[in-house]
């Protein structure tokens, strides 16, 4: 069941020309907004003037709603996110996922952008995320007693097929969520590391679990943009973010539209 105010921003869409169905929604993170440029046939709404939608404070979100068409495919793009250290409730931070059930998505494709945990990644690196890590936090914003998980399953192998079939080796591993806003400290890095988790971010966990709870098939990939607190020597910052995402922007690019494609 979505939030009875979903049905108003999804009349309001249809109002400003966007379609009933798509057959993707893609939820772009930290400095992967650049995607949205390879959208043709382009419907742009700014976040500030859809109801109930809030404005995105971080720097690569520029929180605009893209419709339009990849690969002949009706597809719906979030260029920004609205994370829960931002202030937002867990229901707002999944707002991008009830409009992709709203409006019978056949596929919701999440990135975002997230520091290396396991030492044999490099920055650049993509990963497929197989698992989440949730660090015992309450990341749902569904209030019944079902309990709900994502997993990856096959769609993991099948994500990073399509990737091999144009070129690109993904990495593949889990996503650990912390809440952010501040960076993790060397010694919850290592301690993250034996528990298994392989990169470290401020988002996509709730996404993806409640898109398991409205079994809207999903596929998520994280972008490593740097290594995480303590596995090199330096200070971490967002423009490292940045220079990461400039890197590889065109390879993401040509990713996502292959899963738009195939997937």
């Amino acid at each position: 069941m979505l939030p009875k105010y979903i049905d108003q921003v999804q009349s309001f869409l249809i109002e400003n020309g966007l379609p009933d169905t798509f057959n993707t929604v893609v939820i772009l993170g930290s400095g992967l907004g650049d995607y949205a440029d390879r959208i043709t046939q382009s419907i742009e709404i700014p976040y500030g003037e859809i109801p109930h939608f809030p404005t995105p404070t971080v720097q690569g979100h520029s929180g605009r709603l893209i419709a339009g068409k990849v690969a002949e495919k009706p597809i719906l793009a979030f260029s920004g996110r609205f994370h829960h250290y931002e202030g937002h409730d867990l229901e707002t931070t999944v707002i991008p996922v009830h409009i992709a059930k709203a409006f019978n998505a056949k596929k919701l494709i999440v990135s975002n952008a997230a520091g290396a945990i396991n030492t044999d990644f490099t920055i650049g690196d993509l990963m497929v995320i197989d698992d989440v890590f949730r660090l015992f936090q309450k990341i749902s914003p569904s209030s019944d007693n079902t309990l709900y998980r994502y997993s990856a399953g096959t769609l993991s192998n099948r994500v990073r097929q399509i990737a091999a079939s144009i070129g690109l080796t993904l990495q593949r591993g889990t996503y650990l969520y912390v809440k952010g806003p501040n960076y993790e400290t060397p010694s919850e890095i290592r301690a993250y590391r034996k528990l298994g988790a392989d990169v470290v971010g401020m988002s996509t966990a709730p996404e993806l679990i409640e898109a398991s709870r409205l079994q809207l098939p999903v596929a998520a990939v994280s972008l490593v943009t740097n290594m995480a607190s303590g596995v090199l020597k330096g200070k971490l910052s967002h423009d490292e973010v940045k220079e990461a995402a400039e890197m590889r922007k065109d390879d993401f690019a040509r990713l996502v539209t292959e899963l738009v494609r195939a997937l």
